[in-house]
């Protein structure tokens, strides 16, 4: 719900990262609080809207999960174009993974929006056991590269929420406020007299 007087802002974010990796986890554990053991992959791209309320604005997520398998990955400039935001996943147990982020991130900075907010996001942090991508290389990488870094698990909830409020403050940051309502134009106020003859 959008709080009054607050700007209102349709931000189009795109979910990108290798199949496997939780993107469509991630999301459906933030639009509808859901996770699902075992998630069929996404063929194409899945489409989400959620709205965030914060203190400073009010942000319209649409939400588009990318497939992950490399036959799909001719569409994706079709999903990134036009977005304001990014969130490129890996699985901290898959260096593989990792390594595809790095090229998804390399592909946006190339074809995507100027003004993009990027986020780097290790999913999966409840497999600590099996990692194999440190957090610190992940945390450089994002640095070097001007995003923020955030790790995730779509499975217990860690850090889902807290992603999107800061991609939705990142946004709110860059969109300056708009004035509500009319400005009226100034007038000289003097009458001017005009003399007729006849």
């Amino acid at each position: 719900m959008a709080r009054p007087g607050n700007k209102i802002i349709q931000a189009k974010l795109v979910l990108l990262g290798d199949m496997g990796t939780g993107k469509t986890s991630l999301v459906l554990r933030f639009v509808k609080g859901q996770f699902f053991d075992h998630q069929e992959p996404t063929i194409g791209a899945a489409f989400f809207t959620q709205i965030l309320s914060l203190s400073e604005a009010t942000v319209k997520f649409d939400i588009w999960d990318t497939a992950g398998q490399e036959r799909y990955h001719s569409l994706a400039p079709m999903y990134y174009r036009g977005a304001a935001a990014a969130v490129v996943v890996y699985d901290i147990s898959s260096t593989d993974t990792f390594t595809r982020a790095k090229k998804w991130v390399q592909e946006l900075q190339r074809q995507g929006n100027l003004n993009l907010v990027m986020a780097l996001v290790a999913n999966k942090s409840d497999l600590e056991a099996k990692r194999e991508v440190d957090n610190e290389e992940g945390e450089q990488f994002a640095q070097d590269n001007g995003m923020f870094y955030m790790e995730t698990s779509a499975k217990t909830s860690q850090n889902i929420n807290e992603l999107f409020h800061e991609i939705a403050k990142r946004l709110a940051r860059a969109c300056p406020s708009k004035p509500i309502g009319m400005t009226l134009a100034t007038r000289d106020r003097r009458r001017k007299s005009f003399c007729c003859l006849g």
